[in-house]
């Protein structure tokens, strides 16, 4: 067989829903009962593992014909050493996209939808068929790639973190985060629920929601605990207007990162005015934590994957050194 490449093609995959729930019950036939006891659709179930075996098939043969194949599953990201020269093709849903572009660094990236009925994949640009023609344009450098600006948390201890998507800094259960937040030139002492940082291709996700929320709980709240003048003749009943369209989107590669600071509680001794802003290479975030236990850094959802955030220890958050590339 010739191969057009000696590098490594580094596939991606991910668990399916049933592959999940035979590790936990430990056959097929156990977690049927358990779904259809609960009263769900089994038969689902089964159709998502087919699918995405069959794609993952397909996908390892056409790549094999490619060049040397390594199947990788996400459960080892993590510890994974990834090659300057590999092409990384990652076969599931935008989440695993994201997750694995944090261990890259600037190797092009393929995302594969293996079950178009079933996920829309803005992120997965290409079905498994499609790898005939685009991997050997990736090998020949004429496929164009969009570069993804990813954030970076830094810790006095050397520790450091990588996001795609998005930073969590605060506690790991429903407590209070208790922090100095030194944003520019700017110092405050903060009890909130947490910080989320997050980048231009995070920037639809968990940034807009929390944007979304804010907007809607203050033109409700005016209603409900005592309306302005001008609207003080409306019922408390009477629904508020629409949130006011907040464009929380921005550049995958843009030079900057948001953060806002969730529900910050100000009290004698804790503020609440900087819970909000642009982290660029000029204006620089950093976060003191004053938790003695149960303070954490995560990054894109992934809670296992964390830095402990406890007393004395000191973040600074910013833009990453590195950036991914997403084949279009």
């Amino acid at each position: 067989m010739k191969r057009l490449t000696d590098n490594k093609i580094i596939l991606v995959t991910r668990p399916t829903r049933l592959a999940e729930l035979v590790i936990r019950f430990n056959t097929v036939t156990q977690a049927r009962f358990y779904i259809e006891h609960q009263g769900a659709d089994f038969a689902d179930y089964l159709r998502e593992d087919q699918v995405y075996h069959a794609a993952r098939v397909q996908a390892e043969r056409i790549l094999a014909e490619l060049g040397r194949v390594q199947t990788l599953d996400r459960g080892y990201l993590p510890n994974f050493i990834f090659g300057p020269d590999d092409t990384v093709v990652i076969l599931g849903q935008d989440g695993l996209v994201a997750n694995t572009l944090k261990y890259l660094n600037g190797q092009p990236v393929l995302g594969v939808n293996p079950d178009p009925g079933r996920w829309e994949g803005k992120l997965l640009k290409f079905g498994v068929g499609d790898l005939t023609k685009v991997v050997p344009e990736v090998f020949a450098h004429v496929r164009s790639t969009r570069s993804v600006t990813m954030a970076k948390a830094t810790l006095n201890n050397g520790q450091s973190l990588y996001a795609v998507n998005d930073l969590f800094i605060g506690p790991r259960s429903h407590v209070s985060a208790r922090y100095i937040i030194h944003y520019g030139k700017d110092s405050e002492t903060h009890s909130s629920s947490g910080i989320v940082v997050s980048t231009g291709m995070g920037s639809t996700g968990w940034l807009k929601s929390l944007l979304t929320g804010a907007a809607a709980v203050s033109q409700t709240a005016a209603l409900v605990l005592g309306p302005p003048p001008e609207v003080a003749g409306r019922r408390k009943t009477e629904r508020a207007p629409a949130p006011l369209g907040l464009k929380a989107e921005f550049p995958w590669d843009a030079n900057y990162l948001c953060f806002t600071v969730r529900e910050p509680f100000a009290t004698k001794t804790t503020g609440a005015s900087l819970v909000f802003g642009r982290v660029t290479p000029e204006t620089t975030l950093a976060l003191e934590s004053r938790m003695a236990e149960n303070g954490v850094i995560f990054s894109d959802g992934v809670e296992s994957d964390f830095l402990e955030f406890n007393a004395g220890t000191q973040a600074v958050i910013g833009i990453a050194e590195r950036k991914g590339q997403l084949v279009l």
